[in-house]
């Protein structure tokens, strides 16, 4: 374990250091971050593969005091590298899948066409193999008894460490943070999209036992079917029912803590970062008018862990990258740290 007792978190940044500037190794650390650099899938911005190294150059300029969560620095958090073979998958694979978006979005016939037939198997087989690998790496995590956070990429990158936290932790649910369902049975052909991870996760995560969705304010007609039938599998708060009713007169404290009651003791964090406001994440891979401010979010989250539940893993995705811009990435740091302390805090509970 870290001994950071003589570490003063009020001095600058050393770039030399990991995540938030601290002098952690991994072995020292007890919450280990992984970069997960892949977004073959996305249907609109690009750049969010790229987002976890600007995450952690932005980690820097992150003050590391937390009124609400003293000291949890630490426990020592550290983020892996990002890994450069996944990265040049991605790039890869996001290339083949823009050509194959472009052919299908002209109404072209798809069997029709060999090499369009190939590109949508190899794009398909790319998302099964990011799957096993992020599933493999977290796994091997959590059997140290390491705590994890994984950062996107797009939202499909958690899959596999949904599934390796249910192997650890058994029975439990998502609190998932987005502007979108996430649950198309697929999207534009690809089984492993963005648009299909809570989808997905239900279907191949049999620890789940349910997603509470909050913030999601653009969606098809068929996730909508899918919610509805889900026999509460699938909770969601509409950004615009959450509005209406603080409009009216309920408080968001009223209003988060039932939130909370509709989770089970252990909670997994899925922060979309497009659930925010777009002025907090303007490039941001699906952007959508409306969302939450930072302040809001990070009050549902303290009143999650103020409840006695269990936080026992997070990711967080599609942080965008702009040119010249760090914005995304500087909120995106601040977000991972919340993040980060909310889960420490939660072991020592």
């Amino acid at each position: 374990m870290v001994n950071l007792d003589n570490y003063n978190p009020n001095n600058v940044s050393n770039p030399n250091n990991n995540i938030f500037g601290l002098p952690v190794t991994e072995d020292e650390a007890e919450l280990v971050l992984l970069p997960v650099p892949w977004e073959v899938t996305v249907s609109y911005g690009g750049g969010t593969s790229r987002a976890p190294d600007a995450i952690f150059r932005a980690s820097m300029q992150v003050d590391l005091y937390d009124p609400e969560f003293h000291e949890a620095w630490k426990k020592g958090f550290y983020m892996r590298p990002s890994d450069k073979k996944i990265l040049m998958k991605s790039d890869y694979l996001r290339k083949e899948a823009e050509l194959y978006i472009d052919y299908i979005s002209k109404g072209e016939d798809l069997q029709a066409n060999h090499f369009m037939c190939k590109t949508l198997r190899e794009v398909n087989e790319g998302g099964a193999f990011l799957n096993e690998w992020v599933y493999m790496e977290t796994k091997t995590l959590l059997d140290k008894g390491k705590q994890v956070g994984l950062i996107g990429g797009d939202h499909s990158t958690p899959l596999g460490f949904m599934k390796a936290i249910g192997e650890t932790f058994g029975s439990y649910g998502i609190l998932q943070i987005d502007a979108h369902f996430d649950l198309r049975e697929s999207y534009e052909g690809f089984k492993y999209s963005h648009a299909s991870i809570m989808y997905n996760a239900v279907k191949e995560v049999s620890q789940i036992h349910n997603i509470v969705q909050v913030g999601v304010r653009d969606f098809g007609s068929d996730e909508w079917d899918y919610v509805k039938n889900s026999n509460y599998k699938v909770i969601t708060y509409f950004d615009k029912e959450i509005k209406n009713r603080i409009y009216e007169g309920q408080t968001w404290k009223y209003i988060a803590e039932e939130i909370i009651t509709k989770l089970p003791q252990k909670v997994y964090i899925s922060f979309d970062i497009d659930g925010l406001d777009r002025k907090l994440c303007p490039y941001t891979g699906t952007p959508v008018p409306g969302g939450f401010e930072l302040e809001q979010v990070f009050y549902l989250l303290t009143k999650l862990y103020e409840s006695g539940k269990q936080i026992i893993g997070f990711d967080l995705s599609e942080v965008g990258i702009g040119i010249n811009n760090e914005w995304d990435a500087n909120v995106g740091a601040r977000v991972l740290y919340k993040l980060c302390n909310m889960l420490a805090s939660s072991k020592a509970k």
